[in-house]
C-alpha cells in the first residue's frame, strides 16, 4: 500500500509526485502510455512556472532542452504587443519555449532521482473510495491488479478517467470551435514559413479559409502547427488527423512550395471551458487538466497544472505525516479553484478577440482598441501579470494579512548569508518552509517546526527594484514551500507564531489528520 497513487505522468502528475517524494511520501505513478509521447503539445513555460522550477533546481535542465527564441515574451489574444513581466520583478521575464515532451523528460528524470519510477503501460480501469483509502483496479503488463493507497491524485488530463469513475460534476461550456495541433516534418518550405521563433503575433497567418500558428521545434524541418477552418469545425472530435488534412492547411496558408514530408502526430481540440466543482472528492484530489479545461491560448494549461502541483504537494505530505494544521489540505481547493476560474474567463475573452468573422468590423475595431490599451505601461503590466500568474495573491484569511506582501509570491532575491551567497529560490529547494530574516541580530524565537528553516541574510540584489519596495518596513518574512509569503513583520515584537501554527504546526497523528 502506498501513501499516494498519482494517475497520469504528464507535467502535473510528475511535478506532484516529485513534491510528494521530496517530502518523504511513498508515492506510485501510473501512466497508460507505454512510452513518453514525443509530442510537443504545451508550447512552453511562463515566468511564474520558471520561478517554480528554479525553486526545485530544475530550471537549468529545462533551459538546456529549450528552443532558442528571438522573443518569448507573452501575449494577450495574439495581439502584436509583447507583454513585459519585468515590472513584476522576476528573474525570468521571457519564460522558456520548450516542447512538452522535453519538459516531461526533465521532470521524470528528477522524479527518478527521488527514487520513484513511472509505471508505464498501466491503465486505471476501476476505483473504489473508502473512508480509510482507495483501491484502484489497474490493467498493466502483468494483467489486472489492485493498487491500494491512502489518497489518489487525478492528474490524467482533459479526458480524465478518474473524473469519469468518480462521477464528479464538471460544469462549464461546450466548445464553439475546433482546431488541430500537430508536429510535422517538412520536405520544403516557402518564404512565409517561420525560420525562428519570435512573438506569437508574427507566427500566425491566414489563407484559403484557414488560420495557422506555426513555429520551428529546433530540429531541421520539424515544426509545430496549430490550425483551423470550417472543415475542422465540422469534423467529429474523434476523427483522426490525416496527413492530407495537414497538407491542405499548409498549402492554403503557406503556398504549394511548402511540402509535408511526415505527420508525426496530430490531435483535435476545442475551446470548451469546464471546471470540477470541488478539487477534493473524499480521498481523491484533482489537478491540472483533470480539474479544469479551457482553450489552449497562451499555453496556460500546462503552467496552471504545474502550479496546482506545487500548491498541493506540501499540503498533502503534511496531512499524511500528521503535521498539518486543521484545514490545510482543504486550502488547496480554496486557493486554486479561483485561479483556474480566472484562467477560463481570460481564455474566453481572448477567443472573442482572436477569431472575429471576416465581416465583423466591430470586433476588428475592438482589437485595435485593446491593442492600443495593451501598449500603455499600466495596462501592459496588468496583462503581463494576468497571463504569467505573477500577479497572483492568495487570500490567506489570517489576522496578520494586512501586510501587502502576505499572499504574494516571494521575490527571488540574491542574498548574503552566514553560509555564503545564495538566492531565495535556492533556499527553498528542500521543499520546506523558510523564515527569512534581514536583520543582523534577529530576536529570539521559540523552536521552529522541523518543516521550517530559519536563515538570516542581507539582500545583495533583486531582479528589479528594491528588495521589498512594496513594504519597506518589513525585515522578516515567512515563506511557504510553494514560494508564497504567509507572514511578514518588522521590529522585535513582531512574531510569526500565529502563521507558523496556521501553516506548519499540526499536532495530530496522521490517522487523525486523514
Amino acid at each position: 500500500m502506498c501513501d499516494v497513487l498519482v494517475v497520469g505522468a504528464g507535467p502535473t502528475g510528475l511535478m506532484l509526485a516529485s513534491e510528494l517524494a521530496l517530502a518523504g511520501v511513498a508515492v506510485e505513478v501510473i501512466e497508460r502510455q507505454v512510452a513518453p509521447s514525443g509530442q510537443s503539445r504545451g508550447g512552453g513555460i511562463n515566468s511564474r512556472t520558471s520561478e517554480v522550477l528554479a525553486m526545485r533546481g530544475l530550471l537549468d535542465a529545462v533551459i538546456e532542452r529549450s528552443i532558442p527564441t528571438e522573443s518569448a515574451r507573452g501575449h494577450f489574444a495574439g495581439l502584436p504587443v509583447p507583454l513585459d513581466t519585468r515590472p513584476w520583478r522576476t528573474r525570468h521575464p521571457d519564460g522558456v519555449l520548450i516542447p512538452q515532451d522535453r519538459l516531461e523528460t526533465v521532470l521524470e528524470d528528477h522524479l527518478r532521482g527521488l527514487g520513484v519510477a513511472v509505471r508505464r503501460g498501466t491503465e486505471l480501469i476501476g476505483l473504489t473510495c473508502g473512508e480509510d483509502g482507495i483501491e484502484a483496479a489497474v490493467l498493466g503488463p502483468d494483467g489486472q491488479t489492485v493498487m491500494k493507497g491512502r489518497y489518489l491524485m487525478a492528474c490524467d488530463g482533459a479526458h480524465s478517467t478518474v473524473r469519469k469513475l468518480t462521477g464528479v460534476a464538471f460544469p462549464g461550456r461546450a466548445g464553439t470551435m475546433a482546431a488541430v495541433s500537430a508536429d510535422v516534418e517538412l520536405a520544403a518550405v516557402s518564404v512565409t514559413v517561420p525560420r525562428s521563433v519570435s512573438h506569437i503575433s508574427t507566427l500566425i497567418r491566414t489563407g484559403g479559409g484557414f488560420w495557422m500558428l506555426m513555429n520551428p521545434l529546433g530540429s531541421a524541418g520539424l515544426y509545430r502547427v496549430v490550425f483551423g477552418s470550417g472543415e475542422q469545425d465540422a469534423l467529429p472530435r474523434q476523427a483522426p488527423v490525416t496527413a492530407d488534412e495537414v497538407a491542405r492547411a499548409l498549402t492554403a496558408v503557406h503556398g504549394p512550395e511548402t511540402k509535408l514530408a511526415k505527420l508525426r502526430w496530430g490531435s483535435r481540440f476545442s475551446d470548451a471551458a469546464r471546471q470540477v466543482t470541488n478539487y477534493r472528492y473524499g480521498r481523491v484530489l484533482f489537478a491540472g487538466d483533470a480539474a479544469h479545461i479551457h482553450s489552449p491560448i497562451g499555453g496556460q494549461g500546462l503552467n496552471l497544472g504545474i502550479q496546482d502541483a506545487m500548491n498541493l504537494g506540501w499540503k498533502l505530505a503534511a496531512n499524511l505525516q500528521g503535521r498539518a494544521p486543521a484545514g490545510l489540505l482543504e486550502s488547496y481547493h480554496t486557493e486554486r479553484h479561483p485561479v483556474a476560474a480566472r484562467v477560463l474567463a481570460t481564455t474566453r475573452a481572448q477567443a472573442v478577440l482572436m477569431s472575429p468573422p471576416p465581416d465583423a468590423d466591430d470586433l476588428l475595431a475592438l482589437r485595435e482598441i485593446v491593442t492600443d490599451l495593451a501598449r500603455l505601461p499600466d495596462a501592459n503590466r496588468y496583462l503581463a501579470g494576468l497571463m504569467s500568474g505573477l500577479d497572483l495573491r492568495y487570500e490567506l484569511d489570517d489576522p496578520d494579512d494586512a501586510d501587502s506582501l502576505v499572499g504574494t509570491r516571494m521575490i527571488d532575491l540574491s542574498l548574503q548569508t552566514p553560509a555564503g551567497p545564495t538566492t531565495v529560490s535556492a533556499l527553498l529547494r528542500s521543499g520546506c518552509g523558510l523564515l527569512l530574516e534581514f536583520g543582523e541580530q534577529p530576536p529570539p524565537l521559540p523552536a521552529l517546526p522541523p518543516s521550517v528553516s530559519r536563515v538570516t541574510a542581507r539582500v545583495i540584489d533583486s531582479p528589479v527594484g528594491t528588495a521589498l519596495d512594496a513594504s519597506p518596513a518589513v525585515d522578516r518574512v515567512l515563506i511557504r514551500p510553494d514560494g508564497y509569503v504567509c507572514w511578514a513583520g518588522a521590529g522585535p515584537d513582531a512574531s510569526p507564531e500565529s502563521a507558523l501554527r496556521r501553516w506548519f504546526s499540526g499536532h495530530n497523528s496522521a490517522e487523525q489528520q486523514d
